[in-house]
């Protein structure tokens, strides 16, 4: 019975993760410790909640990332420079997992993103004109509504940026996407379609290595993972095409939504702790 959840909570982070670029790991390692905690499911410490997250990871973002390659979504180069960052913080986030307790960190991140969903609502009044004639690599993309978006962005700027979001991911197991595809809209001005395409592919790259650095710490609950792995990966397929079925402003609506859950977690995490 507790398996058959598993594989149910596994298609929701799937979705979920894949529809607005998060991963996934925003609704599995939280599952895990409630049902540990309710004695739901043998009793599990909070390093093993997110070793096996990131191996679950793994699976989302690579599902969502073939689904959106089908589609051309996926801004390769993009991707693989901001995996040049985040790849390194991904190892040592789950290396300072190991040491610190995150209790107060918690809150202020809650609060961070918190934060982020509301500078994504007013995103619109940020002086995108200007900062375009600033990138360095430039981009353009044709819509769902057929208006041409040119986005962009500094090389050494986005790997500073994604070491910090794989660091993020390492430490709270969430796949990085929670602050890289805001990023990416924000600072970058990628089209909402091309940042949670292009996230699930950093994700995933991003959540192999981290999840390496897991199970060679033996922070993976194996038996759990093959329950989650199959749900994670028709959810990421299920999440990619909602997704395309989606206006810009919707995707990005949804985002701001889950950023502000993930942020009272946090908050609720960082201040019972």
């Amino acid at each position: 019975m507790e398996y058959a959840l598993l594989i149910v909570i596994g298609f929701l982070a799937g979705t979920i993760g894949s529809l607005v670029g998060l991963g996934g790991g925003v609704i599995i390692v939280p599952s895990l410790l409630f049902l540990s905690a309710a004695h739901i499911l043998p009793s599990i410490s909070p390093q093993v909640a997110v070793g096996t997250s990131l191996v679950v990871i793994i699976f989302n973002g690579l599902s969502s990332t073939l689904t959106y390659m089908k589609h051309k979504m996926v801004d390769y180069k993009s991707g693989l420079a901001f995996f040049i960052g985040s790849g390194p913080g991904g190892i040592f986030g789950a290396w300072i997992n190991q040491k610190l307790h995150l209790h107060h960190f918690s809150l202020y991140f809650g609060l961070f993103l918190i934060f982020t969903s509301f500078l994504l609502m007013i995103r619109s009044r940020l002086s995108p004109l200007q900062r375009q004639k600033e990138f360095k690599v430039k981009r353009t993309y044709i819509t769902n509504e057929g208006e041409e978006i040119v986005y962009g962005y500094h090389p050494w700027m986005a790997i500073s940026i994604a070491f910090a979001v794989g660091f993020f991911g390492g430490v709270f197991g969430i796949g990085g996407g929670s602050l890289m595809v805001p990023a990416m809209i924000l600072l970058f001005l990628f089209p909402p379609h091309v940042a949670v395409a292009t996230s699930m592919l950093i994700v995933f790259l991003s959540a192999l290595v981290s999840s390496l650095t897991h199970i060679a710490m033996g922070n993976v609950a194996w038996l759990f993972a093959f329950a989650l792995i199959p749900g994670a990966w028709f959810g990421a397929k299920c999440g990619a095409w909602i997704n395309r079925k989606l206006k810009g402003n919707t995707v990005v609506t949804v985002l701001r939504i889950v950023l502000i859950l993930l942020g009272v977690r946090l908050i609720y995490q960082g201040i019972v702790s």
